[in-house]
């Protein structure tokens, strides 16, 4: 149930919330294209004297805004309030693209769990919910959202426990095994440009510069010139491990030197960004984490390699990163250049080339 404000301007009776406002927090509405907050009375003035206060047109933004102007809470009780305090406290802390993907799986959640008391949790419930999702990768990822949210549950002291961690043992999905051959390379590099500073010269500079730093997808698209390419090298901060600093050095490897030379001479605009659009802005998305130009480009790309070269088979730009570190000569050395903190991350994902005994 839920509270609106009717034409005078006072709140109306309570009433059934609609399908399109179930799965969000109480008192929030979703009309003319954005989220409000129904506030209650007697709290205006935290909410700039507005008794219907509009929170914003993007779900991940809205609960920033709503978390910022609301009181921690004393309790919860249900599954709801839970994940609102997490809504609140957790997910602003985590990276845009990650807060984008847990707004949507707390809402689908809530549809489903929001009702519930946090205890008791039959760890049943669990294996229902994937049976019963369907898509079996996303409802995974929608309860590692809810175990988190217990495991926080219990720090904040609303249950003395986890009611399911080591309780459930779901089928993980299986790594993806794609290794992509040095001669599949050689054919994506022989790709023609039609122009002179084409999206064709730019993914082929973007390729050359991957297979030698081993760098995801956001760290690539958010180089910039002075800040990050120097003289010297590639200094990095990773977008996952923003503790973690490296210098990717010329002088060890002077490629590296020559696929930045590359990726300049066929920008097609002065920019800050050592890849950028025609207009001089970088391709990443600061707020929300996504780079929507570069994988339309890619995706370009890639339908033209497999028209016009001997490429038969599609491979991510993930592929190409874990193919740094399949060809890397030990396991250490594919650690450090992917710079994951555990080497086991790098042996369960990033290396995929067949040994040889």
């Amino acid at each position: 149930m839920f509270t609106t404000l009717n034409p005078t301007g006072a709140l109306s009776v309570p009433r059934l919330r609609k399908p399109e406002h179930r799965g969000l927090p109480a008192r929030w509405i979703r009309q003319h294209g954005a989220y409000y907050y129904c506030v209650p009375r007697g709290l205006e003035s935290r909410w700039d004297g507005k008794r219907l206060f509009r929170l914003s047109a993007t779900l991940p933004e809205a609960y920033r805004t709503w978390a910022a102007r609301l009181e921690e809470p004393d309790e919860a009780r249900t599954i709801a309030a839970l994940l609102d305090r997490y809504a609140q406290d957790v997910v602003p802390r985590k990276a845009p693209k990650t807060q984008c993907e847990n707004a949507r799986h707390i809402a689908r959640l809530r549809k489903v769990f929001g009702a519930l008391p946090l205890v008791p949790f039959p760890p049943r419930l669990v294996y229902q919910y994937v049976e019963r999702r369907g898509a079996k990768i996303a409802a995974h990822r929608e309860l590692e959202v809810l175990s988190h949210a217990f495991t926080k549950a219990v720090e904040w002291g609303y249950v003395d426990r986890h009611p399911f961690k080591g309780e459930v043992r779901l089928q993980g999905e299986p790594p993806r095994t794609r290794y992509v051959e040095d001669w599949e390379i050689v054919e994506c590099l022989s790709l023609r440009s039609r122009r002179k500073k084409g999206s064709v010269l730019a993914v082929q500079a973007y390729i050359r510069l991957k297979l030698l730093t081993g760098l995801a997808r956001s760290d690539l698209l958010r180089l910039r010139l002075g800040e990050h390419v120097r003289e010297d090298g590639i200094r990095v901060e990773r977008d996952k491990t923003a503790a973690k600093r490296t210098i990717y050095d010329y002088s060890q490897v002077p490629e590296r030197m020559e696929a930045v030379k590359a990726a300049l001479a066929v920008r097609p605009a002065p920019s800050p960004f050592l890849f950028c659009n025609g207009r001089g802005e970088g391709y990443f998305n600061a707020e929300t984490g996504q780079c929507d130009g570069w994988v339309s480009m890619w995706q370009r790309f890639m339908d033209r390699v497999l028209a016009e070269t001997k490429l038969k088979e599609r491979f991510t730009e993930h592929d190409l990163r874990a193919k740094v570190g399949s060809d890397a000569e030990s396991l250490e050395r594919a650690r450090v250049l992917l710079q994951h903190a555990d080497v086991r991350t790098t042996e369960r994902l990033n290396r995929r080339k067949p040994e040889r005994v």
